[in-house]
């Protein structure tokens, strides 16, 4: 085996040009390009900021699923609306339960609202 630490010193002995020179030598004998991974590389770097978790949900309210009285009653539970306001919620489903709620509650919320009988998305 070649010994490291004399190849790392060669390397860095040579000049700029000679360093292109290798490069370029390099690529011919290997088949591959320096050019491709550097463009490859801030490529990956964007997909990993794009993959973000999303920190808040809606919890949309899309049908009440034949049992309305109930769902009016865990929709007036959920966001202290009075009786009107609730039916109004419910009968002009899809709309919002509540929005920018965190993963948790917004899980728990669609729970309770799947057990009245609704029909829930969370956005």
């Amino acid at each position: 085996m070649a010994d490291l630490a004399k190849i790392v010193e060669d390397l860095s002995a040579l000049t700029v040009l000679e360093a292109a020179e290798l490069s370029k030598l390099l690529e011919e004998k290997w088949g591959v390009s320096a050019a491709a991974a550097v463009a490859a590389a801030p490529a990956a770097a964007a997909a990993g900021p794009a993959a973000e978790e999303q920190t808040e949900f809606d919890v949309i309210l899309t049908g009440d699923g034949g049992n309305k009285i109930n769902v009016i009653k865990e929709v007036r539970a959920i966001t202290g609306l009075g009786l009107g306001e609730a039916k109004a919620l419910v009968e002009g489903a899809p709309k919002a339960v509540k929005e920018g709620v965190s993963k948790a509650e917004a899980e728990e919320l669609k729970a309770k609202l799947l057990a009245a009988g609704a029909t829930v998305e969370l956005k």
